[in-house]
């Protein structure tokens, strides 16, 4: 099995992480993990999956996030996500919206630990890749270090590989997906006190860590960071951070040298029908607190309705940058 750099990580992110922007963020990103939008494994069984699964092979390394409970369809599932070469399949434990829990999926299921270590156990049988779980220190009122313990533990038994936790509990009712992300108080101590129970698991943390140095401070405790909204609201400290966990082992891009590396890709997908606007609207987040942000920011999102007029709009901002 190959080995996966998990100090450094991308969170999967619905509507924000899918292929265009992934591969944004390689061009300037050596050693980050990237992972896909969650994909529900019933979806990968249709005629029309491609779209959902494809991905450059600049992307390496990139792990396929997965929705589901049952054991037999996610085995399935590990078996494409291997097929199509990707590094790494992870099982949403974590997201609690409305839509995700009527199909019994995401952070519900940590209610129920054997079917989450059944399931487990059927993917790491079909495939060798490794397999993930990413979830939430606790749900509802099931919210203490043992809990959260015997769910590891479950984990460990069936033999996954690694185990993202987002540090703040999830409420299943009377809080938004949104407010999900804020309102539950942070609680990083949780799961450096998880990682010194299981000292040798592999525990990558994620939750509001937003600099370098909370980076490099995490990694005191855990083996790995994620980075979340951070990460698409300013792509620009993801350099920072590489820079602070590997040293000059990265790349140094300008703004100006990291969006004229994208523009040939930009190129060929718009050759094959895809729409500028899906391109663009990923890389407004460098502009994030320069001088002028906004003027290029309102000129990409108006003239990225035509192709001809937004890449012109495109080179020119990069001309003005830096």
């Amino acid at each position: 099995m190959m080995k996966v750099d998990r100090k450094l990580s991308i969170a999967p992110m619905m509507s924000y992480t899918d292929r265009h922007f992934r591969y944004f963020l390689r061009l300037a990103l050596r050693h980050t993990l990237l992972y896909t939008e969650m994909v529900a494994a019933n979806a990968m069984m249709h005629e029309n999956a491609e779209r959902l699964l494809a991905f450059d092979e600049k992307e390496h390394p990139i792990a396929l996030q997965v929705a589901g409970c049952n054991p037999d369809l996610l085995a399935e599932a590990s078996k494409i996500a291997e097929a199509k070469k990707y590094d790494e399949i992870n099982l949403n434990i974590g997201c609690p919206s409305e839509r995700v829990q009527a199909a019994r999926f995401g952070v519900c299921l940590m209610k129920e630990p054997q079917l989450v270590a059944d399931c487990v156990a059927a993917m790491k049988k079909a495939t060798n890749i490794p397999v993930t779980v990413k979830c939430r220190v606790g749900v509802d009122d099931q919210d203490s270090d043992e809990l959260l313990e015997a769910f590891t533990q479950g984990l460990i038994d069936s033999g996954v590989d690694a185990l993202i936790v987002h540090a703040r509990k999830a409420w299943l009712k009377g809080l938004s997906p949104k407010q999900n992300r804020h309102i539950p108080p942070i609680n990083y101590e949780r799961v450096y006190r998880l990682k010194q129970k299981f000292p040798d698991l592999e525990i990558i943390i994620n939750g509001e860590i937003k600099t370098p140095e909370g980076v490099t401070e995490a990694l005191r405790h855990v083996d790995g960071v994620m980075v979340g909204r951070e990460a698409y609201n300013r792509p620009i400290i993801l350099m920072e951070m590489e820079r602070a966990i590997y040293g000059d082992d990265t790349n140094d891009f300008t703004i100006s040298e990291w969006l004229s590396s994208y523009l040939p890709y930009i190129k060929s997908r718009a050759d094959t029908g895809t729409p500028l606007s899906l391109m663009v609207r990923h890389i407004l987040g460098v502009f994030q607190g320069r001088p002028g942000a906004r003027k290029w920011r309102g000129s990409l999102v108006e003239r990225s309705k035509d192709f001809s007029s937004g890449f012109k709009a495109l080179q020119s901002v990069i001309n003005e940058i830096d």
